[in-house]
């Protein structure tokens, strides 16, 4: 897939720096406040932006590498978890609902079958993908179509009237997918980007790495993005690729949760990297690698809570602030309005 993503409106940060420094307050004091105002006004090309309909995409999919050993979870886990969202019950769900955020819930490729629901958005590409140990995680048929699902997904969000959308995941191994990804597309060492995912202890976490760093050596394919995100990737880790390639060319703001959304991002970065353009990190992660994910594209996140629960949470409880940066812009006075003597003028 092509996606036309353009670059954003640089010529107006000038004038969006000017609005936010005659605001009564010294320069520069709202940190970083001020520059999610910049971006999101260039973004918007407008010195007065809104977020509008905020959303969370939470996708959902199984990984054959799940099976042998990666992690301490079986992986039923995965359904399991994904039928407390539908409910209602997980934490993405709490801080949606407390945030005034829509949620949908995407079954990418989870090995359950579900009850057809109006909570639920069918996008099974397979009951999981294939272990990449031993192969590739899905065919160039099934990479396509889960890149085309993602985008589907957010074009329909973007004729809704959403403007502002973040990502979440569940499936369990896929922080190893995650971690592979950070390996071949930045060339990282591996050791640095596995980390323990859902709890492994030093002997669990030594383990998940020798079975990653064997699916590394038996790989033969090329290192193209396309041969390896479909070798190492999955189902949900593409769709959400797809998705953030798709929003950035509607030229929505992309809330940017944690280690494998990110790892996502990775990917589309390499496809489009105008991509990046639209996209604010939202918190840093305690999973190991996301720290080298951060520096590889020289990001700072808003948040840093010592959180790795994924599931999009991090996104979700940082969009107050990216709201509250809107709102300083739009809404607090300026010198000459207030009658506020002004030294930034000097």
């Amino acid at each position: 897939m092509n996606f036309n993503i353009e670059k954003t409106n640089q010529s107006l940060i000038e004038e969006l720096k000017h609005k936010i420094d005659f605001k009564t307050k010294p320069i520069g004091s709202l940190g970083l406040l001020e520059q999610l105002a910049i971006k999101i006004g260039s973004i918007q090309n407008t010195l007065s932006p809104e977020l509008n309909k905020p959303l969370i995409l939470v996708f959902a999919a199984d990984h054959g590498i799940a099976l042998d050993g990666v992690s301490p979870y079986p992986q039923e886990v995965t359904w399991q978890m994904f039928a407390n969202f539908i409910a209602g019950g997980a934490a993405i769900n709490v801080f949606c609902r407390q945030n005034g955020i829509d949620t949908k819930i995407v079954d990418a490729g989870v090995n359950h079958d579900f009850e057809e629901s109006e909570n639920v958005i069918n996008a099974k590409i397979s009951y999981s993908t294939k272990s990449y140990l031993k192969e590739a995680a899905m065919t160039d048929e099934q990479f396509s179509k889960a890149l085309q699902k993602g985008a589907d997904l957010v074009e329909v969000a973007h004729s809704n009237g959403t403007n502002i959308i973040g990502f979440g995941e569940m499936g369990i191994g896929n922080t190893s997918s995650a971690a592979v990804l950070l390996h071949m597309l930045t060339k990282t060492d591996l050791k640095e980007c596995v980390g323990r995912g859902t709890g492994w202890d030093d002997e669990g976490l030594q383990k998940k790495y020798e079975i990653l760093k064997t699916a590394v050596e038996n790989y033969k394919g090329d290192e193209s993005i396309e041969s390896i995100f479909s070798y190492f990737g999955g189902f949900e880790i593409v769709m959400i690729a797809g998705a953030m390639l798709k929003a950035a060319e509607l030229k929505m703001l992309i809330i940017v949760d944690g280690f494998v959304i990110t790892s996502a991002l990775l990917a589309a970065h390499k496809m489009n990297s105008n991509v990046l353009d639209y996209c604010t990190f939202t918190h840093k992660s305690n999973e190991k690698g996301h720290k080298y994910m951060l520096d590889y594209f020289n990001a700072n996140a808003i948040l840093d809570l010592g959180m790795r629960l994924g599931e999009g949470t991090g996104a979700a409880v940082a969009y107050p602030i990216i709201q509250s940066s809107v709102n300083f812009l739009n809404q607090m006075a300026s010198f000459e309005d207030a009658g506020v003597s002004n030294s930034n003028k000097i």
